[in-house]
């Protein structure tokens, strides 16, 4: 895995009258030595640009995103990727406007750090603009520039440099996309992440389950096992380049860890029962997981340096899907305790059970949102299935989406945006034509998008950020 404390970047912005110098940090497989030295004009307040992501339908900031200067060949198409990745990126989120390239009056040339002609990009409606360049650093070095701008006051937002090498450039655009929405909307980005999810291909009574990671925007995709054995629920670990997931390896369910470095699988502990639904403790110290019995299933944490297990529950019925919350005090989990499934919260030491849930319905798959205000979960009713949120303390439950079958919801993140997946119900005894589709929407309930996979896709769960 890379990440930013291996590669070389300048951050250049000014905030009063200072130089807002940023040190080495990554985007190289071999670190470079020595940071960038850079000047850039002063910025003397916030940017006016700002919108307010908690409305539901906040107007999307118009924003101009010219190709990258650059001085041909390589360079040049580099520029031309870059800019259209993160156009990309910023169109998908909702809240950004890219304005066509087609109605520029005149795109940015020559040096980055020039002043923007500010009239012609407001004669086009932007209200901020992106320029930058790409320059060759030697047969496989690159480095990126970029500015951000607030076209109404006329200043600099935020001015970087990267170094990196050519086969990253698809991360540089991630990560300039996620500065240009930090900056513009006050709260991290997501867009430099992964999604690890189940990749299912073949007939429907012969399915093949294999564990599949991408880009957050379906780029980079590739296939991690190879359908010997059927995958389900994986899971990131919040800091270090592993999966936690359930694998019917030898015939036997259980929870395994997988080393996205080295391909290694080891299983998690022995079990009696079967293991299941896997999910890693914020600091990633442990897992919590279900494990089954004669009377049902119970919830247990596992510390992964001794691989000691505790059991949290022990109702006689069935309590799965557990998720932490983010600072690790409480667990959110389902369970059919009441006659019926339904989510509960206790304390991480399985102390203090409560339901939360009281809507129409079954309630299944919650996991806790990486800002800790919200709980996402699977409901069941009246025949359909829908993907919704509510407070920890189940109030102000919504409904984002509804289908004949959507479910397994995971939080970007910054805890904007959600994904889960959605299949469609076919036709025939063998359900011919049904498909299962990644699917993303925004925690409003707006901009829902599909997300392009290789094969069918279930089971998604994001990545922390990278850097």
């Amino acid at each position: 895995m890379l990440n930013r404390s291996d590669a070389s970047m300048t951050n250049f912005c000014l905030g009063r009258r200072s130089l807002l110098a940023a040190g080495a940090t990554s985007l190289l497989a071999v670190p470079l030595r020595g940071a960038l030295a850079q000047t850039a004009p002063a910025n003397p307040g916030a940017p006016s640009a700002v919108i307010d992501v908690d409305r539901a339908r906040a107007a999307p900031i118009p924003i101009a995103i010219p190709a990258l200067s650059g001085a041909g060949g390589d360079t040049e198409r580099l520029g031309r990727d870059i800019a259209g990745v993160i156009t990309n990126n910023l169109a998908r989120s909702g809240l950004f406007r890219p304005i066509d390239q087609a109605g520029f009056i005149v795109s940015p040339t020559g040096n980055p750090g020039d002043l923007p002609n500010f009239q012609n990009w407001k004669a086009v409606g932007a209200q901020a603009v992106v320029t930058g360049k790409v320059e060759s650093e030697g047969a496989d070095k690159v480095r990126v520039e970029f500015r951000l701008w607030d076209v109404l006051p006329g200043t600099q937002i935020q001015g970087t440099a990267y170094t990196t090498t050519l086969s990253n450039w698809r991360r540089i655009a991630h990560i300039i996309s996620d500065v240009i929405y930090e900056r513009l909307l006050g709260e991290k980005g997501y867009f430099d992440t992964r999604i690890v999810y189940i990749a299912g291909s073949g007939p429907r009574d012969r399915r093949i389950k294999r564990l599949a990671i991408m880009d957050q925007d379906g780029e980079n995709n590739r296939f991690l096992t190879d359908g010997t054995f059927m995958a389900l629920t994986p899971r990131f670990h919040p800091t270090k380049d592993e999966i936690a997931f359930m694998s019917y390896a030898n015939d036997r369910p259980r929870v395994y860890l997988f080393d996205l470095g080295t391909g290694r699988q080891q299983v998690l502990g022995d079990f009696h029962g079967i293991t299941l639904s896997p999910r890693f403790s914020p600091d990633g110290s442990g897992v919590v997981m279900a494990q089954t019995d004669d009377a049902g299933s119970s919830i247990y944490a596992v510390d992964l340096a001794s691989h000691h297990s505790r059991r949290l529950t022990d109702s006689g019925a069935i309590d799965v899907s557990p998720c932490y919350s983010p600072d690790g005090s409480q667990i959110v989990f389902n369970s059919d305790r009441d006659g019926d499934q339904q989510l509960y919260l206790m304390g991480a030491d399985g102390s203090g059970v409560k339901r939360i849930s009281f809507g129409k319905g079954r309630y299944a798959t919650p996991v806790w949102s990486p800002r800790g205000d919200l709980v996402a979960f699977t409901r069941i009713s009246g025949g359909l299935f829908s993907i919704g949120v509510m407070h920890p303390d189940g109030s102000g439950e919504r409904i984002l989406s509804e289908s004949w079958y959507v479910e397994g919801p995971t939080f970007a993140p910054n805890g904007r945006v959600l994904m889960f997946w959605r299949e469609t119900q076919g036709v025939g005894p063998r359900a011919r034509g049904a498909t299962a589709k990644l699917v993303s929407i925004d925690i409003t309930g707006f901009n829902e998008r599909e997300v392009t996979t290789p094969t069918d896709a279930s089971d998604p769960a994001w990545s922390p950020l990278l850097s």
